[in-house]
C-alpha cells in the first residue's frame, strides 16, 4: 500500500470512528432528556391530579374525570390510576385499565415515595401522597409518541449524516492527501529518471519549510557529489586513455620498423608480428575506452544533418576494407515518408563508429560470414535492421548485453573487449535513440537500431 493511500485510510477511519462516537453520543444524551422531560411532564400531570382528588372535598368522580380528559394531552395517551392505602383502585381515567401494575409497584412506591419505568410501550411514572388520615398512592402512564418520533428522526438524521459525511471525508481525505504528498510523487518521478545518462538532474525545491523539501535539498546535495565523483572518474579514464595512446603509438611503430628490416630474421618477424597484433588489440582497447569516457562526459555536442543511409553505406565500406570476405546484404523498403526519416539530426562520426560497431559485431559472430542489413520505416521511427546466423546468447546475457565488457558464451574464440555494443548504447542514447536485441528464428541473431525523428 503506498503512502498517499495509507495516510487517506488512517485519516478516514479516525474520522470515521470519531464521528460515529459522536452521533451516538448524541443520540444517547438526547434520549436521555426526552426521557427526563417526559418524567417532569408525568410528574406535573400526577400533582395536578393528585390535588383535585385529595384536596377537594366531594369531588364526583365523574366530574374529576372529565376534568382529566380536557385537560390531559391526548398526544401522550395519558392513563391515571389512585389508590388508597390498602392498595385498593379508587379512581381511574379510563374504565377497561389498561395500565399494567402489581402490588409489588405500589410496595416499592410506598418505600420510595417516587417511582419511574418503562412498561412496554408506556412510561410509568409513580408517586406516593401521605396525609394525616390516609396515604393515596397514583400511577400514571402515557406514551411519549411525539418525543419517540423526535428521537427517531434524529436517528435517522444521524445515520444518513455519518454514512454520507463518511463518503465525503474519505474523498476529500483522498485528495488532499494526494495533492499534499504531490512534491512527494513529483520527486519520485524524479529521481526514478535519473541514471548514469542524466547526472545532472535536480530536484527543483519552492521552499525550505516543509520536510519534502528539505528531504529535496538533501538529495540535490548527494546528486553533486555523486556526479562529481562520476566526472572524476570518467576524466581519468580519459586522461589515462589519451596518455596511454602515444606510447603505444611508438612501440606500434617501432615494431614495424623492425619487422621491415632486411636484417630481421623470420623467427623474431613472426615474434614481433604477434606482439604488434596484440599492440593493436591495446590500441582498439584504448580507443574505445576513449570514446565511452567521451561519450560519457558529453563532449560530442556538435549535430549536423546528415542522412542515415550515406552513414550505413560508408560504414560498409570501412568493414569490407577490414573483412573481404564479409557479405552484407543490403535492402531497403520502399516507403512515401523514409526520405524525410533518413535525415536525422547528430554526429556523423559517432554514428559512423555505432553502425561499424554492429557490422564488426555481425561478422564476429556470424557462422557464414554473412549479415542482412535492412533499412524501413514503422511509423515516425526508422529502423536500422541488422541480422546475421550463428550462436544466441542465453536470456540472462541478454539483460546484460550492452553493459561494458560483456560477453556471452558464444563469445569463445573470438577476439574483443565487451565495449562495442556498449558504444552502440551510449551513441544512441545521445541521438535520443535506442537499440534492440532478438532472436526472431532459431540462431538468429537480429540487432536493431530504431531511431526516433
Amino acid at each position: 500500500m503506498t503512502l498517499n493511500n495509507r495516510i487517506s485510510l488512517i485519516v478516514s477511519l479516525l474520522f470515521t470512528v470519531l464521528f460515529g462516537l459522536a452521533s451516538t453520543l448524541i443520540f444517547i444524551l438526547y434520549s436521555n432528556f426526552r426521557k427526563e422531560e417526559f418524567r417532569d411532564r408525568l410528574e406535573i400531570k400526577a400533582l395536578s391530579n393528585r390535588k383535585l382528588f385529595v384536596n377537594v372535598k366531594n369531588i364526583d368522580q365523574q366530574l374529576l374525570k372529565k376534568i382529566d380528559h380536557n385537560t390531559m394531552d391526548k398526544l401522550y395517551n395519558e392513563n391515571t390510576l389512585i389508590f388508597d392505602s390498602d392498595f385498593n383502585l379508587i379512581y381511574s381515567t379510563i374504565d377497561d385499565v389498561k395500565i399494567s401494575w402489581s402490588i409489588a409497584d405500589l410496595q416499592y412506591l410506598k418505600k420510595h415515595k417516587t417511582l419511574f419505568r418503562q412498561k412496554g410501550d408506556f412510561e410509568v411514572y409513580g408517586m406516593l401522597y401521605d396525609t394525616d388520615h390516609n396515604d393515596y398512592y397514583t400511577l400514571i402512564a402515557a406514551k411519549d409518541d411525539y418525543g419517540n418520533r423526535k428521537l427517531l428522526y434524529l436517528r435517522f438524521i444521524l445515520i444518513i449524516s455519518y454514512l454520507l459525511f463518511t463518503i465525503i471525508c474519505w474523498g476529500l481525505t483522498s485528495f488532499t492527501v494526494k495533492k499534499l504528498m504531490l512534491p512527494l510523487s513529483s520527486f519520485h518521478q524524479k529521481i526514478r529518471k535519473i541514471n548514469e545518462n542524466n547526472l545532472d538532474t535536480r530536484v527543483e525545491i519552492k521552499s525550505t519549510k516543509n520536510e519534502i523539501d528539505l528531504i529535496a535539498t538533501e538529495f540535490n546535495f548527494m546528486m553533486d557529489r555523486i556526479e562529481d565523483s562520476y566526472q572524476k572518474q570518467k576524466e581519468f579514464t580519459a586522461h589515462a586513455s589519451h596518455e596511454l595512446r602515444t606510447p603505444l603509438s611508438r612501440i606500434t611503430s617501432q615494431i614495424e620498423n623492425n619487422i621491415a628490416l632486411k636484417e630481421t630474421d623470420p623467427n623474431s618477424k613472426e615474434f614481433l608480428t604477434n606482439i604488434l597484433s596484440d599492440v593493436d588489440h591495446l590500441t582498439e582497447l584504448i580507443n574505445s575506452l576513449l570514446i565511452l569516457s567521451k561519450l560519457e562526459n558529453k563532449k560530442y555536442e556538435n549535430r549536423e544533418i546528415y542522412r542515415l543511409d550515406e552513414i550505413l553505406f560508408t560504414a560498409i565500406e570501412k568493414v569490407n576494407k577490414l573483412f573481404p570476405d564479409f557479405i552484407i546484404l543490403f535492402d531497403i523498403e520502399e516507403d512515401e515518408n523514409l526520405d524525410s526519416l533518413l535525415e536525422i539530426s547528430g554526429n556523423k562520426k559517432l554514428l559512423e563508429v555505432a553502425i561499424t560497431n554492429i557490422l564488426k559485431n555481425a561478422f564476429a559472430y556470424s557462422d557464414n560470414q554473412q549479415a542482412n542489413v535492412k533499412i524501413h520505416a514503422s511509423g515516425e521511427q526508422l529502423i536500422i535492421s541488422v541480422s546475421n546466423t550463428g550462436k544466441t546468447l542465453t536470456e540472462k546475457e541478454q539483460k546484460n548485453i550492452f553493459q561494458p565488457f560483456m560477453r556471452g558464451q558464444n563469445a569463445k574464440g573470438t577476439s574483443g573487449f565487451g565495449l562495442g555494443l556498449r558504444i552502440v548504447q551510449r551513441v544512441l542514447t545521445l541521438h535520443k535513440s535506442k537499440i534492440t536485441y532478438s532472436i526472431p528464428a532459431k540462431n538468429t541473431n537480429l540487432f536493431q537500431l530504431i531511431f526516433h525523428i
